[in-house]
């Protein structure tokens, strides 16, 4: 399973759209361990543009910090699932909870 981040200064970026990369975790999901992570520099913002981009880089889940229901249901049409509220922590530990099934999500941060 491949989870992608959108990430700003090495941590979770709060809005999904203006992020400077995006670091794409493979995980195994059946032992529950992060097997090697790919940072790739996010392409330019268009609306619409990220979720077919995402699905072609092989994610599968989606952690974000905020994203717009819009964007959201643009991810679901690609089969990818999206999990907003996260807070903004290092990939590999917003991972680890995730896979545990204790990963903590708050409001979305993003209202558009």
């Amino acid at each position: 399973m491949r989870i992608a981040l959108p990430l700003a200064q090495g941590k979770l970026c709060m809005h999904f759209g203006h992020c400077e990369c995006f670091a794409l975790i493979d995980v195994d999901p059946a032992a529950k361990v992060i097997e090697k992570r790919v940072d790739i520099t996010a392409p330019a913002h268009q609306p619409g543009l990220l979720p077919p981009w995402l699905a072609g880089q092989g994610a599968e889940v989606i952690i974000a910090g905020g994203m717009g229901q819009r964007a959201q249901d643009l991810f679901a049409q690609q089969g990818i699932r999206v999990v907003v509220g996260a807070p903004a922590q290092s990939p590999e530990k917003l991972v680890s909870d995730y896979l545990a099934g204790s990963l903590v999500s708050g409001p979305n941060a993003c209202d558009h």
